[in-house]
């Protein structure tokens, strides 16, 4: 059978259950995901030659490494021609493409450094996030940036943060499109400290700082990411969850929240924050990716918790543009196209089995305490032919279905990767 006519078939079976699998296909094509640039180098960025420092980890070293803009920009493209739906580029201030000569500092930053990814996305049609790069820089003082009691380095660190924001508001200008900026740090401390609350004022002095920074907060979305833990800064971290959510809570007129699945406690899933952050925010930003253990930023596969992201996003209205759905994370052990490609593609397969989910016909078991028959439907949707419905969308965005994709990843690591030393 073609894939149409396993489509077709597929779409009965579903349908007598109540879900239009057309309408959920032309749904998810509209739906941004924002791709990260820096999957494709390791996070190493074009501003400095150092070692990953600041709560940042890559590990592996297979071949083929991307180390110009242009290889960045071939290995998205390549990677983006094998996904489905519409992308958007995450891009780090660290990833600035100067002329020969040129250097600033990341404080003096400005959107002409940036001008090469905003030609890059206009000339594909996609809009660009962009993050200040707290991390990676000698500027960093006993492991602290925004928060540091040092106010040399602090005012260094909140230059860039405003910087930042000017290029966020270059990047919605010239794509139309708007643009999330995230503020993340690894600020914290290794072992137990002697004051907690200082650094949490400088913290939100610091933010306070940069977001008084000149934006349309229709086009530029401030957010505030917290962190459980980090490399170096296991005991305490600034940024930490009830510090990020109520910073977004009370200034809700110019930043939103962003819940980063892998910065929370291993038994904690965002999953179910989603729908009680929606209770309050009329938008959220997510990073997708997956713990193990910890913050270790695997590749985001087809699991649970994925998958249960994706229902809380679909059944909280979230593709309504509510949710600010970006991917990260970074994995130096594999072909880096491939990782690139493995994650994006099961976090749409993720929303799609979500929107073929009979959501109002479950809840409205739950509501009725009709949980025997719920536990049953639920259990039973599990096993309907998803499959088909994912090739059918495949072919809809003129991508590869599962299987045929890695033979083009194979074909560019021979004619392309193997060629980099």
């Amino acid at each position: 059978m073609t894939v149409k006519e396993r489509y077709e078939s597929a779409k009965e079976i579903y349908a007598k259950i109540g879900v239009d699998t057309d309408k959920a296909i032309e749904t998810l094509k509209k739906a941004p995901v924002s791709l990260h640039c820096w999957q494709g180098d390791d996070v190493k960025g074009f501003d400095q030659d150092g070692p990953l420092t600041g709560g940042i980890q890559t590990t592996g070293n297979y071949p083929g490494v991307a180390r110009t803009p242009e290889e960045l920009f071939a290995d998205m493209d390549k990677a983006m021609s094998l996904m489905p739906g519409t992308k958007k580029i995450n891009v780090h201030a660290s990833y600035a493409i100067f002329e020969d000569g040129e250097y600033v500092d990341r404080d003096k930053i400005e959107p002409k450094h940036f001008k090469r990814w905003v030609e890059f996305a206009k000339e594909r049609g996609m809009g660009l996030d962009f993050n200040p790069t707290f991390f990676s820089h000698p500027n960093i003082k006993d492991g602290l940036t925004l928060s540091s009691p040092d106010e040399e380095v602090r005012k260094f660190w909140i230059e860039h943060g405003k910087a930042c924001i000017r290029i966020s508001q270059y990047f919605a200008e010239e794509t139309g499109i708007p643009c999330v900026m995230n503020i993340w740090t690894g600020d914290g401390f290794k072992d137990i400290p002697a004051d907690r609350m200082g650094p949490r004022m400088r913290y939100k002095d610091s933010i306070d700082q940069i977001l008084s920074e000149p934006y349309d907060f229709n086009l530029v979305k401030p957010c505030i990411e917290s962190k459980v833990f980090g490399i170096g800064v296991e005991a305490y971290t600034t940024g930490s969850a009830e510090f990020a959510l109520t910073y977004a809570a009370m200034n809700k007129d110019k930043c939103i929240p962003l819940m980063d699945n892998g910065h929370y406690h291993p038994t904690e899933v965002v999953s179910d924050k989603i729908p009680a952050l929606l209770a309050f925010f009329p938008e959220i930003a997510l990073h997708v990716t997956r713990p193990i253990r910890w913050d270790s930023d695997h590749v985001v596969a087809f699991d649970d918790e994925t998958r249960e992201i994706a229902k809380e996003i679909v059944r909280c209205g979230g593709l309504e543009n509510r949710v600010k759905m970006a991917l990260d994370y970074f994995d130096a052990s594999i072909n880096r196209i491939s990782a690139w490609t493995v994650g994006y593609r099961n976090f749409q397969k993720a929303l799609l089995m979500a929107l073929v989910t009979p959501n109002e016909d479950l809840q409205k078991l739950q509501d009725e305490g009709n949980f025997t028959e719920l536990m049953v439907r639920q259990e039973e949707t599990k096993t309907l032919p998803f499959g088909d419905i994912w090739a059918q969308y495949c072919e809809e965005c003129n991508v590869p279905v599962d299987g045929a994709w890695f033979d083009e990843i194979k074909a560019y690591e021979t004619e392309v990767l193997a060629k980099r030393k």
